[in-house]
């Protein structure tokens, strides 16, 4: 049976609060969060992982020139697959 067969929404049945952003950043402010220092770490993990896209990248292009994996360069490399 399906949330909506039940007569609820989705956000109900799952139990997620509905608040306004203005409500969800009180809540993390409140917590201890600073809203300026979510957002350089949220463009941190953007940089983040524009870096690791270049380096998947340049490691498939390597692995086709040497006619290799890309999970045998991560070990020849000294890399972890979960990395």
């Amino acid at each position: 049976v399906t949330p909506r067969q039940r007569g609820v929404s989705l956000r109900e049945d799952l139990q997620i609060p509905d608040v306004t952003p203005g409500a969800s950043i009180q809540v993390l402010n409140l917590q201890g969060f600073v809203v300026q220092e979510l957002d350089q770490h949220i463009d941190l993990l953007h940089e983040y992982n524009d870096i690791k896209d270049i380096g998947q990248t340049l490691l498939g292009r390597l692995a086709g020139l040497r006619g290799v994996t890309t999970r045998d360069l991560y070990s020849h490399f000294g890399l972890e697959l979960d990395d």
